[in-house]
């Protein structure tokens, strides 16, 4: 049975894939477990790891930083690709508002942390430790450690900031939590009539997307095509339906309008004000369930990688009269089906017309769900190296030592943001589905926390002797608590932002998962989750911009 006893001891591949299995499982394990309804989730791997490693289990150290780096690039990369259409799409004048009290959160964090820094004396690479630990933000901490190896510092430093971080972490997640209680307590928030106002806020949003039935009465357009409409209100609408010499069709920019024809438009609502003047007033006519139409609606899924990348206008099947395109959604974002749209794989169409149409351009855009099980990964690798390139990118700052780089935390996350919204334009297709999304992402930042906790836990009991552990803990609350109700109440009472979307705030200014999924709790509603994804990527990477610069200027 020696070669049991070896196969586990002797540090060797096998051992490395041993040893990290039992780690990521137990730690999965534990994070199922909740307390008080919380659960610390795949933090536990990072725990596990610790625990392993204070028990004396050691590892190849080559094989252990190939995973820890090659983990935090899966896990960034992976998130960028699942927030970043949402990212552009939120990109209005409440979501810079939204984006800049997030930014408020870590500026004020940061200011936090360097007051402590120098009323506590505790080294600054401690600090930075606690910092992101205070604020969930693994991937700062994943910066944190690779500047201090490009400033050469000892892997006992090193693991320092480790455990900082792994000590402030689990408070962090509560404090994030309490300091939400605690602001529904300050402004005596009752979710039922916050809901109801919510609701309010969203029926009267001017850029949401409306369907009206409007009666032509201008003589002026008797007798023009429709895309005469398109080209003087010079903004994204579409023509679904039109009650036309008696008949209601699906028309296409062609269609010629006569007198007292109805026309069901579909347009964000502050274009409608335009579109009463230069039409008329609104029709009684439903065309939608009047029982001579012989239209049909339906849900299409692109599927088809041959019209994938190609503007919508471009499509020379599409320019059909027995059907429109109505709406596009891609990563629950809704959008309208300009000609200038360009298509990508999982995007689904509202397509209305006949049913012969529909068939029609069913084949055309694919909508076999097979086809979106097998993924292309080939496209994500070649994001994974642009994005390692753009994180190497040395940025020299005056008075600094060492040029900045965004490093493997930021380069990639930059990178996913982007192809998600461009990389159709150079033939890229980011493509996954959620559950293949998720998994690489959670099989990188388990990861990582295996790797962190296993390279730390040797030199566990140094965070706790004379107490100093405790006193990372009680610094930790300040860096967490403060920031979220100094920005909570702003955002409350100068920017009249809900209790929801304050929630979901400050769940995505500490980039933490947990504390969103309790947001989601109290507000039953996903209003929170749209705040969350608005705020995270400019988080993230001021987070681990942030930790860059605090260890390069006062190291």
């Amino acid at each position: 049975m020696d070669w049991i006893v070896d196969l586990v001891t002797k540090q060797s591949f096998a051992q490395t894939v041993i040893v990290f299995g039992l780690v990521i499982a137990l730690g999965i394990w534990f994070g199922k477990i909740k307390i008080f309804g919380i659960s610390l989730g795949v933090t536990w791997v990072l725990f596990i790891g610790l625990f392993f490693s204070f028990m004396g289990v050691s590892i190849n150290q080559e094989l252990q930083d190939f995973l820890k780096e090659f983990g935090l690039v899966l896990f960034v990369y992976t998130l960028g690709l699942q927030v970043g259409p949402g990212f552009f799409a939120s990109l209005n004048r409440n979501a810079l508002v939204t984006n800049m009290l997030a930014a408020m959160v870590v500026l004020f964090g940061v200011s936090i942390t360097l007051v402590l820094y120098y009323f506590t004396n505790n080294p600054i690479s401690i600090m930075t430790g606690i910092m992101s630990g205070a604020v969930t933000n693994t991937p700062g901490l994943g910066a944190a450690q690779t500047t201090m190896t490009n400033l050469h510092h000892t892997g006992g430093e090193t693991s320092m900031v480790t455990l900082a971080y792994a000590v402030a972490y689990p408070f962090g997640v509560f404090g994030i939590i309490i300091s939400m209680l605690i602001l529904k307590r300050i402004f005596k928030v009752n979710i039922e009539h916050e809901t109801e106002l919510q609701n309010k806020l969203i029926h009267f949003r001017e850029d949401r997307v409306i369907s009206k039935h409007l009666k032509l009465e201008n003589k002026q357009l008797v007798g023009k095509p429709i895309s005469t409409i398109f080209e003087m209100i010079k903004k994204p609408i579409v023509v679904s339906r039109m009650f036309h010499n008696g008949v209601i069709i699906s028309p296409t920019p062609k269609e010629i309008l006569s007198e007292n024809d109805v026309l069901l438009i579909v347009a964000p609502k502050n274009t409608f004000e335009q579109l009463h003047v230069l039409i008329g007033s609104e029709s009684e006519m439903n065309l939608k369930t009047a029982l001579e139409s012989k239209l049909v609606s339906n849900h299409v899924v692109v599927t088809n990688k041959e019209i994938t990348h190609r503007r919508i206008g471009d499509i020379p099947e599409f320019h059909q009269h027995d059907f429109t395109f109505t709406r596009l959604y891609r990563a629950g974002t809704q959008m309208i089906p300009s000609g200038n749209v360009s298509l990508q794989l999982g995007d689904t169409v509202k397509v209305v017309g006949t049913q012969e149409g529909l068939d029609r351009i069913t084949n055309v855009l694919g909508n076999s769900l097979k086809r979106l099980e097998v993924p292309d990964i080939a496209p994500i690798f070649i994001g994974i190296v642009l994005g390692i390139i753009v994180g190497s990118i040395p940025f020299q700052i005056p008075n600094i030592p060492v040029p900045v780089k965004i490093g493997l935390a930021g380069g990639p996350l930059i990178v996913a943001l982007l192809l998600s919204r461009f990389g159709n334009k150079f033939y890229l297709n980011n493509y996954t589905t959620n559950s293949a999304n998720l998994m690489i992402r959670e099989l990188g930042i388990t990861l990582f926390l295996a790797s962190v906790g296993l390279s730390s836990g040797s030199i566990l009991a140094k965070a706790f002797e004379g107490g100093g552990g405790f006193y990372w803990i009680g610094l930790g609350i300040l860096i967490t608590i403060i920031p979220l109700l100094l920005v909570g109440i702003i955002a409350k009472k100068y920017f009249k932002k809900n209790f929801f979307e304050i929630c979901g705030l400050l769940a995505g200014a500490s980039t933490d998962p947990p504390a969103l999924a309790f947001a989601l709790k109290i507000a039953g509603n996903d209003i929170p989750s749209a705040t969350y994804a608005t705020v995270y990527p400019l988080t993230m990477i001021l987070r681990i911009v942030v930790a860059q610069l605090l260890i390069l200027m006062f190291t």
